[in-house]
């Protein structure tokens, strides 16, 4: 079976991709490759820093290879926190100071609109593919549920009653940003051994 490194350690992240690619090609991580560096995201969009991810992989360790950024866009903060979502409050990861300022932020605010958006970098026999995903919804006055990760908690999906974080793994698996762009890569992938 093929392999293929997913850039990245986060859990999360990679129980959804797994949970769409289903067995096809064997999904590596950054640690069962043995990579311990921390690949800094010093881009100014997700597509820089999905390919500074993809890149490092691929030219260090000669593995095909995949790195994605993803990130909440919210109008009525001009797109913030967009590529800066992870560490949007100050630390790296601390998702509930991230929510907390968000939510801060949008305190008089009527328009909340926001969407996900993600970027996938592949890099594959020394070439790089771009797939993109996009789900539109809006920022609630306060969290609710407690699946998924990070903003999932205050962000409800367009068409949808619930937030992503009161969806199961499936439910968002269905309509997520991570989703759709992972769908893309699983076709290119699956066209390749056609």
């Amino acid at each position: 079976m093929q392999q293929l490194v997913f850039a990245t350690n986060n859990r999360h992240k990679l129980d959804e991709v797994a949970d769409k690619i289903k067995g096809q090609i064997k999904l590596l991580t950054l640690s069962d490759i043995g990579c311990n560096d921390d690949i800094a995201e010093t881009g100014l969009t997700f597509r820089e820093n999905a390919a500074i991810k993809s890149k490092f992989i691929y030219h260090k360790y000669k593995l095909n290879c995949f790195g994605d950024d993803s990130g909440l866009e919210i109008d009525a903060l001009n797109g913030e926190p967009g590529v800066f979502s992870a560490r949007y409050a100050g630390e790296h990861g601390n998702h509930e100071a991230n929510i907390n300022k968000v939510l801060i932020n949008l305190k008089n605010e009527t328009n909340r609109k926001a969407r996900f958006h993600t970027i996938i970098s592949l890099i594959w026999e020394g070439e790089e593919h771009f797939f993109e995903g996009t789900v539109e919804g809006t920022i609630r006055h306060e969290k609710s549920g407690s699946e998924g990760f990070g903003y999932d908690p205050i962000f409800e999906p367009e068409g949808y009653d619930v937030t992503f974080a009161e969806m199961t793994m499936e439910e968002k698996n269905g309509i997520s940003h991570r989703a759709k762009a992972v769908e893309q890569l699983v076709a290119f992938l699956g066209a390749l051994k056609a």
